[in-house]
């Protein structure tokens, strides 16, 4: 599958920022099921964009702005020829090796509530790793209630399980804390994906998890759809959470008064969009 991407997000400030400096991680990777056809990204402000890869080996890009600024603009366009690899992830730029993704972050911390879950899912140890993780997956998927603006960057895995209810963030978050706590290494992963019920846009990206096997490698899940990713998908960044993979971070000096608007379009290539 060929998938089209369109990518903007807006700053505006009701009294001008001085000043800003914004690291992106907009920018996918070739690897086994994901080609990069053509990309790129472009910055309002005339400014010196600076390529860099991350410690997770995200591809980045960062840059400077000096004011005033009254808005600021990052639009992000491309191609991706994807094929469908069954959740298996190969071909990757691993840094680190598996067991870093152990490592729980205050976002994945999970509490009594997760563990208690994840034990009872996993059968006391009794059930196969893969089908475990299948029934994490599909468990989110069949528990939790996808709402839209009813959480923040800082919510919790044991905050939304606790709830029952968030985003793609929250539900990758709480696979990745049930699976650590078995002992199966999870990351958090950002990108986009292409849905197959006609609707294009939406106001951000997507979020999945992926979690290690030593038999298979990487595998990649997604909650929020109750399913292993497959060609719709296209995998942009990686970190323990949603913080390490942020497509868009950074600082600024002034700019009160900050108004966010995100447009992310997201079609198969060579169809007419539908709105």
């Amino acid at each position: 599958m060929r998938i089209r991407v369109a990518h903007e997000t807006v700053y505006r400030y009701d009294t001008p920022a001085t000043n800003a400096i914004q690291i992106l991680r907009l920018w996918p990777r070739n690897y086994d099921g994901q080609y990069v056809v053509r990309w790129r990204v472009e910055v309002s402000e005339d400014c010196h964009v600076e390529p860099r890869e991350d410690a997770f080996g995200n591809l980045t890009h960062t840059f400077t702005v000096d004011g005033p600024i009254s808005e600021l603009s990052v639009r992000v366009a491309g191609e991706v020829e994807t094929q469908n690899t069954h959740g298996i992830i190969r071909g990757t730029r691993e840094k680190f090796p598996p067991s870093l993704y152990l490592r729980p972050t205050d976002l994945t911390l999970p509490d009594a509530a997760i563990s208690a879950w994840a034990n009872e899912v996993a059968d006391g140890g009794k059930r196969p790793a893969l089908d475990t993780l299948h029934a994490l997956s599909t468990g989110i998927y069949e528990t939790f209630r996808f709402d839209a603006g009813s959480t923040l960057t800082t919510t919790t895995a044991a905050e939304a399980f606790a709830q029952k209810h968030g985003v793609c963030q929250d539900f990758a978050h709480v696979f990745s804390a049930a699976a650590r706590h078995l002992g199966i290494p999870s990351r958090y992963v950002g990108g986009y994906f292409q849905r197959s019920d006609g609707i294009v846009e939406t106001e951000s990206g997507h979020a999945w998890a992926e979690a290690w096997l030593p038999d298979l490698g990487w595998i990649a899940f997604d909650p929020a759809h109750g399913m292993s990713a497959d060609d719709a998908y296209i995998r942009v960044a990686i970190g323990l959470d949603c913080q390490g993979a942020a497509p868009v971070r950074g600082n600024r000096r002034g700019g009160i008064g900050e108004k966010l608007d995100v447009k992310v379009v997201v079609d198969q290539a060579g169809r007419q969009a539908q709105q």
